[in-house]
């Protein structure tokens, strides 16, 4: 009976994994692709997407909600095409660069995506210290390394799928924290509709409209999606398997975006509806904080600065592990805290924002600046992404159609442009 009842085990094996291999065209598999995208949304709705939100909206009402709507469309393009790099070749963008590029071409351009990193987790961490200021009146370097050792102990200790739950947790109440915020306002829904589909730029809101930019679409979320989206992988040595994992890839990260299109437009709205009516200019978080008490009610002033509170956690989680990622990376490798090129590029990253935001005089321009640096650098990024994901050495059989390379080298033009007329706008200044 021995035989027999090995093979009956061995059968039973090859069903499980059957099952396990082919995810089924259920609510409950659909469920189960959601958190990739999640995970890079809290990226775009982050401290320093505060304070440009905040800024756009007090000085020009909804006049700038188009770029929300322009930055959102051309992060799905992005975004998806990351993750198609990821799901295709098994590499994140980074460990692709070193494998497919010269070694001076990656180098040269990864270093810059982890000086990216670098400013990013600037703004996250420097916003949870702002929040920590609000709610407790910590000096701003005690906030700092407060949040910095609670987000090292998050990556340190907790595997990536318990991260994961905690950002998807994270990102629900922030985006419940908003609904009530608006409910406490006045919206003139007739401009905000006018405002995300009217691109306007009045006099001195480029600034404003770049930090907008940087703060939606990320450098370093594009290299993180590449790595956490093989998370999700099954077995994908049969084509058909590639083929079912792109398709939910996309449904992730498509309501991914709108989620956190629906929160930065929300910052907005919050900020023209309590702040731009009354003739209210903000210059720091803090004081958003505070003039939303008289104007709307203390609840309101709380539920931000909790709010902004998670965010920076939440967001200083993902830009370690993002620069974790391009770090190991450049060696090769994919991302793991437990290997220590990931700990080393985490470290990099948290531990040199923190030095650098005891150098940062005004908070909110430290923000807004810092999202600035991410739109500089991110045409370096889009470039790389549309040179690799464009080979069919490096894609195969999945490698971009023609239309969707010329949408991403659309895409690059605009960045680039925009970011040609803020550095004009700068030098001229």
């Amino acid at each position: 009976m021995e035989p027999f009842t090995r093979l009956a085990r061995a059968v039973g094996d090859m069903v499980r994994f059957r099952d396990h291999a082919r995810p089924r065209l259920t609510a409950l598999e659909i469920f189960k692709y959601v958190g990739p995208g999640l995970l890079v949304t809290v990226g775009f709705i982050d401290p320093g997407n505060w304070a440009s939100n905040v800024a756009a909206g007090s000085d020009f009402g909804y006049k700038l909600l188009w770029m929300v709507t322009l930055s959102t469309v051309m992060l799905i393009v992005l975004q998806h095409n990351a993750a198609h790099l990821g799901i295709a070749t098994g590499l994140c963008l980074s460990e692709a660069a070193v494998k497919h590029l010269p070694r001076p071409v990656s180098a040269a351009a990864l270093s810059t995506a982890v000086a990216a990193a670098v400013s990013t987790a600037l703004a996250e961490l420097l916003g949870g210290a702002i929040a920590l200021r609000m709610l407790f009146g910590l000096p701003l370097p005690v906030g700092t390394f407060l949040v910095l050792a609670l987000v090292l102990w998050m990556l340190f200790s907790n595997s990536y799928r318990k991260l994961e739950k905690y950002i998807i947790g994270f990102v629900s109440l922030i985006g419940l924290s908003f609904i009530f915020e608006l409910s406490l306002v006045h919206v003139d829904w007739g401009q905000a509709v006018a405002g995300w589909v009217t691109p306007r730029l009045p006099d001195g809101a480029l600034p404003v409209v770049m930090s907008v930019l940087g703060a939606v679409v990320m450098p370093h979320n594009l290299f993180l999606h590449s790595e956490v989206i093989q998370s999700r992988q099954w077995n994908l040595d049969k084509p058909e398997m590639i083929r079912r994992q792109l398709k939910y890839e996309y449904l992730d990260t498509l309501f991914s975006m709108l989620v956190g299109f629906c929160i930065n437009s929300a910052m907005i709205l919050l900020a023209a509806a309590a702040f731009f009516v009354n003739g209210t200019s903000v210059s720091e978080l803090d004081q958003a904080k505070e003039l939303l008490t008289p104007l709307v009610g203390p609840a309101a002033g709380l539920v931000f600065a909790v709010s902004l509170l998670l965010a920076g956690v939440a967001s200083s989680v993902t830009a370690g592990m993002a620069g974790g990622s391009i770090f190991a990376g450049m060696f090769g490798e994919p991302y793991d805290i437990r290997d220590s090129h990931s700990r080393l590029g985490v470290v990099i990253t948290l531990v040199g924002a923190a030095v650098a935001i005891l150098f940062v005089g005004d908070p909110l321009k430290g923000l807004i600046w810092s999202q600035i640096a991410l739109s500089i650098q991110l045409p370096i990024t889009i470039l790389l992404q549309i040179g690799l994901t464009s080979r069919r050495t490096v894609m195969g059989p999945y490698v971009n159609r023609p239309f969707t390379t010329g949408v991403l080298a659309v895409v690059a033009l605009v960045v680039i442009t925009l970011n040609v007329m803020l550095l004009v706008e700068t030098l001229g200044g």
